[in-house]
């Protein structure tokens, strides 16, 4: 077991690093998470580039600060800044992008990208989907909905990216408690902390090319340590 353990782990560095594109319109706890796991040896692949329809927001500043590039999507209105769809995937493709990780984006994803970079997107949503999901479904409003319907219990789902809010097929998911005397913001808080953990643990199965698609398209997740098992 422990040769097979050595073996697996050789295995996973003989891969080539992938390179990831993560999309933000805030301040990017996420995309940090991922960030620095990646420099931690802990995700076997770089971030290669930030997406951002917000270009003075947190997360875009935190990546200028790493000397990762900056790029705005989608053009803004009555503007000569930020790129077309068209020159979107043409830049992404430039960079040799494997994966794109939707880390807080709140726009919706055009047709032309989901179709350039098939099973290759993902987004990560603070509610167990297909639950508390849908078109204006981010931010506090969900924790609050949440607290409201009386759940009891809570957490994040990474999913893939379809053309749609929230309705691809879920890859992962998290599961905290909601306590009696939650606000939407411990609930948030409480939920947040989930999010790293499981966007990184994603991030890394992902460049270790441990994505298994079942017949009807869910995506599964092969076990490191017993590759017959699926999660």
């Amino acid at each position: 077991m422990v040769f097979n353990l050595i073996e697996r782990e050789v295995a996973v560095i003989q891969l080539r690093k992938k390179k990831i594109a993560v999309f933000v319109s805030g301040g990017g706890s996420n995309f940090r998470s991922i960030y620095e796991a990646t420099l931690e040896g802990i995700v076997h692949g770089e971030v290669a580039v930030l997406v951002t329809n917000k270009d003075d927001c947190g997360g875009a500043k935190y990546a200028r600060e790493q000397g990762i590039p900056v790029i705005l999507f989608p053009k803004a209105k009555n503007s000569s800044e930020g790129l077309s769809e068209e020159d979107l995937v043409d830049v992404l493709r430039a960079y040799n992008i494997d994966f794109i990780l939707l880390a807080g984006y709140l726009k919706l994803i055009p047709t032309e990208l989901v179709r350039a970079f098939p099973r290759s997107i993902f987004n990560i949503h603070p509610s167990l989907l297909p639950a508390f999901g849908g078109k204006g479904y981010y931010g506090i409003k969900v924790h609050k909905t949440v607290i409201v319907s009386g759940a009891r219990y809570y957490g994040p789902t990474i999913h893939h990216v379809d053309d749609h809010y929230d309705t691809g097929r879920i890859l992962a998911q998290g599961v905290v408690p909601v306590l009696a005397n939650d606000t939407a913001e411990t609930l948030a808080a409480r939920v947040l902390q989930e999010e790293h953990k499981l966007y990184v643990e994603v991030a890394a199965v992902l460049c270790e090319e441990r994505i298994v698609w079942r017949e009807d398209g869910v995506p599964l997740i092969r076990s490191k340590e017993d590759p017959d098992h699926y999660k």
